[in-house]
């Protein structure tokens, strides 16, 4: 039977980590390979969905999914409202660190082989493009 539950440590050196069953009860173990190609994008606070099996050392997750967030906006993120024609607040303004912080925790979500020469490269355009629309501070 699947369980949901959250990252609530993970080692990204050693390969493992525990999941929190959202039910309670006790952690379970989880390890990198048990998400194959997604281990690189686990991060402490990510929810899941697993089945816990036991193991000669306690519970261990099997079946192990990432779950999607219900919104595109990352942990952290402020959400934009929309342009309204004859809206005097056309929308949040963000400063540099925050929209730096944003932008590269979706880089590292969307596509995490990424290099950290790439990031601030396309975080640079980012800002410079952002900044030409009012988008980010200064």
């Amino acid at each position: 039977m699947a369980s949901v539950g959250k990252i609530i440590r993970f080692d990204e050196v050693r390969g493992y980590g525990f999941i929190a069953p959202s039910a309670g009860g006790e952690d379970v173990f989880v390890h990198a390979n048990d998400f194959g190609e997604h281990r690189h994008q686990v991060r402490v606070g990510m929810p899941v969905e697993f089945e816990a099996v036991d193991s000669d050392r306690g519970l261990k997750a099997a079946s192990v999914r990432l779950i999607e967030p219900e919104s595109p906006a990352v942990a952290g993120e402020r959400r934009l409202r929309p342009r309204i024609e004859g809206d005097e607040e056309l929308c949040d303004v963000l400063s540099p660190a925050e929209f730096t912080g944003a932008v590269t925790e979706l880089l590292l979500r969307c596509s995490p082989s990424l290099t950290g020469a790439q990031i601030i490269a396309v975080r640079e355009r980012f800002i410079e493009f952002s900044r030409a629309h009012g988008w980010v501070d200064g």
